[in-house]
């Protein structure tokens, strides 16, 4: 992943009629000493009340998410929807479609530390094209 400010904004804006997006913010980025070929990735995503992720791909990358606040609600692929609270996390193997991430609240905000082991180089989420 290359840190860059658009890295650090809203995957998309929200017009005032459409529900708010997440924002990505990265904390450390660094290649792996023992890993040949990888890096690690931490990051936060904060959820505005309502708000979503586009539904995105992490590439090969593995992930790791853990709910610092509120509740989140998250489907991958096939599997049903699930719902995290504060202090639960899910993994995501590679080459996972990340259809839904949202805050499952209206009113109170949502925070997760996610932890990304990818590719060097690679891009650690890449949004689906808009429908």
């Amino acid at each position: 992943m290359r840190v860059t400010a658009e890295t650090a904004s809203p995957s998309r804006t929200a017009s005032p009629s459409e529900r708010p997006y997440d924002k990505l913010s990265p904390l450390l980025e660094q290649e792996l000493p023992n890993v040949k070929g990888k890096t690690f990735t931490s990051a936060i995503v904060d959820f505005p009340p309502d708000a979503r992720a586009a539904p995105h791909r992490h590439g090969q990358a593995f992930v790791y998410a853990y709910v610092l606040e509120g509740t989140v609600r998250s489907r991958l692929d096939d599997e049903p929807v699930r719902t995290y609270r504060q202090g639960e996390s899910w993994v995501e193997p590679p080459g996972s479609h990340h259809l839904l991430a949202e805050n499952a609240s209206r009113t109170k905000p949502a925070k997760l530390l996610v932890v990304f082991v990818s590719n060097t180089g690679d891009e650690i989420k890449v949004d689906d094209p808009p429908r």
